[in-house]
């Protein structure tokens, strides 16, 4: 019987342990480092949830079509932590994104830097690590 227990509780343990895994994806397997992208254009939605973050930009294409882009940020906690928060980035806001394009979806980046010309304000991804400059500070 003990034996059957500790069984049970080791399937779930493990069970457990691989969906987080699955759950949290590797940049490098989602984005394509090797490259970059810049894009312009105004914020249309800012997801400020875990564990990533993500802006949705709206890009003006030449004859007036536009094409959303899907921005995932850095993790919540750190952004938070240099005074990012849900009312930072607001729909209308005009940006500047420069990241790394998906390697299997269109349309997507992850966030090497975003700025926002209006009022200087500049998220940068330095490594692991971002940081956060408003206009006055550079």
């Amino acid at each position: 019987m003990r034996m059957r227990a500790w069984a049970c509780w080791s399937s779930v343990a493990l069970t457990f342990c691989v969906s987080v895994i699955y759950g949290h994806h590797s940049i490098t397997g989602t984005y394509d480092l090797s490259r970059e992208v810049t894009i312009e254009g105004a914020i249309t939605k800012f997801e400020f949830i875990n564990p990533h973050p993500f802006v949705t930009v709206s890009v003006e294409l030449p004859r007036g079509e536009r094409k959303l882009w899907r921005i995932e940020m850095d993790n919540r906690f750190e952004l938070a932590q240099i005074g990012v928060v849900s009312g930072t980035l607001k729909p209308g806001d005009r940006v500047t994104v420069t990241g790394n394009p998906g390697r299997s979806q269109s349309q997507v980046l992850y966030i090497r830097r975003l700025d926002r010309p209006a009022d200087g304000l500049r998220i940068e991804q330095n490594g692991s690590t971002p940081s956060i400059q408003l206009g006055r500070d550079r």
